[in-house]
């Protein structure tokens, strides 16, 4: 198929491709994986990922056809070592044990998984069980990602959610049972309706459950959404942003007083379990992107597959040639990023980091120009509004940047 090209840029220079992080071993000189499942049992209404339903007879011919896409990517790099894998979704607990076993089996073939990578796969709290779980730790899975979302009945109702929460409760046990270690729960604040005691319930029932790691996300009203479309009707009442910070507050204090760490501005974990799968993309490291829909960062390029399920079957099912890396048959869309897109992606990035940030001399490394030459007039209007901080060895976010980090981040662009 004909690939749509744009901004081609010059060859990027050695000095820029390379990124030295002495403090970032785990991840040096490893790629990582992200595998998006489209499939899903109901559609969450707030989602506006590429999910499908009632698809479910396309997920035994998908896998093949991911197996040859992963094969078609991974004999075109040289570059094998893979530090983490992410099941994303849509609902990855769709499959079967004996499909993620197939999987697996292709990127063992054409990659070189490290024996500590870390292996993440989202869930939906009503698909699991303790022998399911057994057997996808088996298979090499070592994180699991569950979609609770809230501990409120109203809520996952409103979300049109397939759980509640004892649904939830039964999920946590089962993960712990099938002996995994490294357990992530998402929840969502700022819905409409949601009240600050609404919000206080659910952080005591997550609090509770004793997760490894915590992503909280404000919820955004997203184009082609039943919540946008219910928003805009007049039937839900637009989200309340002052609640909404509220909100990120009592969590941010309820979570620390548990003790959890923020490294990022929507995640918490305990020491060691920060998710390093998402710190590739926060350090605007390489990815692989596998899957309807996923996107991918390699090489200098910046690149998406196409969206439709049966088209990605049928283009892999005929895929036939080489093709340079990390495209293949399905890849849509692709572009080189020159210096100044790299540039604001690792600005936009890294700032998310709460703690980290955008450490200078690996900026310098990397880029050739110390971060705070290159942006100093939008660094000192925003560090004497007392929302970003800079010192001899990093730039990052106060507190108070955090809440108003979207508005921070448009400068750079």
């Amino acid at each position: 198929m004909t690939l749509t090209h744009y901004n081609e840029a010059d060859t990027i220079p050695q000095s820029a491709s390379s990124l030295i992080l002495s403090d970032m071993d785990v991840l040096q000189n490893s790629l990582s994986i992200y595998i998006h499942i489209p499939f899903c049992g109901v559609k969450c209404t707030y989602c506006a990922f590429n999910t499908y339903v009632s698809l479910d007879h396309l997920i035994e011919p998908f896998v093949g056809a991911l197996n040859r896409e992963i094969e078609i990517v991974g004999s075109n790099t040289r570059d094998k070592a893979v530090g983490t894998i992410f099941f994303g979704g849509g609902t990855p607990s769709l499959l079967t044990p004996e499909q993620f076993r197939r999987i697996f089996s292709a990127l063992r073939n054409h990659f070189a998984i490290q024996p500590d990578a870390e292996i993440t796969i989202e869930a939906n709290p009503s698909d699991i069980t303790r022998d399911y779980l057994v057997a996808l730790r088996n298979s090499g899975i070592n994180r699991l990602s569950i979609g609770m979302q809230s501990a409120n009945a109203n809520e996952l109702k409103l979300f049109n959610r397939r759980h509640d929460n004892d649904a939830v409760v039964r999920a946590v046990s089962a993960a712990r049972a099938a002996g995994f270690d490294n357990l992530n729960l998402d929840v969502i604040y700022g819905v409409p309706h949601q009240t600050l005691q609404d919000w206080g319930n659910t952080l005591t029932q997550l609090v509770a459950l004793k997760p490894d790691h915590v992503s909280l996300y404000g919820l955004t009203l997203e184009d082609n959404t039943p919540m946008l479309t219910w928003v805009e009707q007049g039937k839900l009442p637009l989200p309340d942003d002052d609640l909404a910070a509220d909100m990120y507050n009592l969590a941010t204090d309820r979570l620390r007083d548990a003790g959890f760490a923020q490294y990022e501005i929507s995640n918490w974990a305990k020491p060691g379990r920060e998710c390093r799968h998402n710190l590739q993309y926060w350090r605007s490291l390489p990815y692989i992107g596998f899957g309807p829909g996923a996107h991918g960062f390699a090489d200098e390029v910046r690149y998406s597959v196409l969206l439709s399920p049966q088209r990605y079957i049928a283009a892999l099912n005929d895929a036939s040639g080489t093709y340079p890396f990390p495209t293949s048959p399905v890849t849509e869309q692709f572009t080189r990023l020159s210096i100044d897109a790299q540039i604001v992606e690792a600005l936009l990035m890294g700032l998310r980091l709460t703690h980290e940030g955008i450490p200078r001399h690996m900026f310098s490394q990397r880029f050739g120009v110390d971060v705070v030459t290159l942006h100093r007039d939008i660094l000192d209007k925003y560090a004497g509004y007392g929302l970003i901080t800079v010192d001899d060895e990093r730039v990052r976010l106060t507190d108070e940047g955090r809440l108003l980090s979207n508005m921070i981040f448009r400068e750079f662009v």
